[in-house]
């Protein structure tokens, strides 16, 4: 939690924003697992609860008044049944004063503020909760079906704009996650090899994570069948020749994330096949860092990675023709399905929740939803100082795509399926790193660069020869 002054300042400039009405901000609640005492999954509090409120704990809600410029901080305080299993913690009233709210009420008042509040707009976000979705029908007689609908523009705008750009403190935070990936992503390195198993890597990363900081920032993708965007670990045995796509990240214990990815060769040593496709993905990532500035749209560093690609295809033969009008058709998608990048910040697709496209995208930058590959666009802003996006290029064989657009002739004058189908046992490549948009340019987050050429992935996987 950061000081008190951090978050006063944050709902005061939340209230210039919004204007006016009511402020609901709601906290999570536990989510146990397969009977009511067994928490098995961690308690992870809301993102924009914690930054405007701090707190941790269960059963919270924040509530802000902006036309009597009044805060109140809702919660019941643990009774002695639950001190007896977990230990003594802070009341209501101390948690809010922690944070600078000067009121705390039980959650029974929270009732009687909407009600209270009747005739003024109720300003609340999307709930992706269905406990907080029953809780918002009984204050405000709205069904979930339409709970989406209902949420505030203004006040996700506001949250919007306040929390893409990241304070120095926040950076710091994120620093501190890239160093827990770090550590992370050269243990897969040191375990990976032949003879062992996806899950057991997999389970290894997760622990470093739950080691070092609250938990991993997404479930850890780890697998051999590096053409699958989420591929998580499954019980195969890692096999030599083979390429195998590591895709994780850390939350701090104050809630901030990492997200990187790294590809290695199973045997420790890449193929001259693999290294012609690993080099490509290689430039389109480290081009990023030539062209992502303030002011620039991410959507046009997109498509600049996207025409470097295609020409590097085109070398290789897996492509042909013109480029721009391959990348204008889409033809591209072949290979990278997905876009180039995402926000990043306490949630490893920052504000997720409010939908992507007033997250990453603007009048301007609306995505093109009818194209495959366009339509998996999450940014595409101009970008800002203090914005922090993940540069994740990519390039995958797909068996089940290859055999769908070569059957329907789809971009068959950009692509060379003949050539395509000897690469169908090849799986995929991505590279993934986290950057800041400083105001002249960008840097990757993170104080230890995660091997990733090929020669330093190959030295950082000796130590098992």
């Amino acid at each position: 939690m950061f000081d008190k002054e951090t978050y006063i300042r944050r709902r005061e400039q939340l209230k210039k924003l919004v204007g006016n009405g009511l402020i609901v901000l709601f906290g999570n609640n536990e989510s146990p697992c397969n009977y009511p005492a067994n928490s098995y999954y961690p308690m992870r509090q809301d993102s924009s609860f914690l930054y405007y409120f701090g707190q941790k704990r269960d059963g919270l809600v924040g509530v802000i008044d902006v036309d009597n410029d009044y805060e109140v901080l809702i919660g019941d305080d643990i009774d002695i049944e639950d001190i007896v299993w977990y230990g003594s913690v802070d009341s209501v009233a101390d948690l809010a004063a922690q944070v600078g709210v000067a009121k705390s009420a039980p959650m029974s008042q929270l009732k009687v503020l909407c009600d209270e509040a009747a005739g003024r707009t109720i300003h609340f976000l999307p709930p992706y909760r269905h406990d907080i979705k029953i809780q918002i029908m009984d204050l405000l007689g709205i069904h979930p079906s339409q709970q989406k609908a209902a949420a505030s523009m203004p006040l996700i705008r506001a949250v919007v704009k306040m929390r893409s750009t990241k304070e120095p403190q926040e950076i710091e935070e994120m620093e501190r996650a890239a160093t827990i990936g770090y550590k992370m992503h050269t243990t897969a390195m040191r375990l990976t090899r032949p003879g062992v198993t996806e899950k057991f890597v997999g389970g290894q990363v997760d622990g470093i994570a739950n080691s070092y900081g609250a938990m991993v920032s997404f479930a850890t993708i780890y697998s051999q069948h590096g053409e699958i965007m989420h591929g998580n670990p499954s019980t195969a045995i890692l096999e030599p020749g083979r390429l195998v796509i590591c895709d994780c990240g850390a939350e701090t214990i104050d809630h901030y994330c990492s997200d990187n990815t790294r590809t290695m060769p199973v045997s420790g040593k890449f193929t001259q096949r693999q290294l012609e496709i690993y080099s490509i993905v290689e430039a389109c990532h480290d081009y990023v860092l030539e062209v992502a500035k303030p002011g620039v749209k991410y959507m046009d560093v997109h498509f600049a990675v996207c025409r470097l690609m295609t020409d590097r295809l085109k070398e290789l033969g897996l492509m042909r023709g013109d480029t721009e009008e391959a990348v204008r058709a889409g033809a591209h998608a072949m290979f990278f399905p997905h876009g180039l990048g995402h926000m990043m910040g306490m949630d490893v697709h920052d504000m997720e929740n409010l939908d992507q496209i007033n997250v990453g995208f603007d009048e301007e930058t609306r995505p093109n939803l009818e194209q495959f590959g366009t339509n998996c666009l999450r940014m595409g802003r101009r970008l800002e100082e203090g914005f922090v996006v993940t540069d994740e290029p990519g390039i995958y064989f797909i068996p089940a795509l290859i055999d769908d657009w070569r059957s329907s002739g789809h971009c068959a004058e950009f692509l060379n399926f003949d050539l395509l189908e000897t690469y169908k046992d090849f799986g995929g490549v991505r590279i993934e790193d986290d950057v800041l948009i400083t105001a002249d340019g960008c840097r990757f987050i993170g104080k230890e660069r995660i091997p990733y050429h090929p020669k330093d992935v190959e030295e950082a996987m000796k130590v098992f020869e």
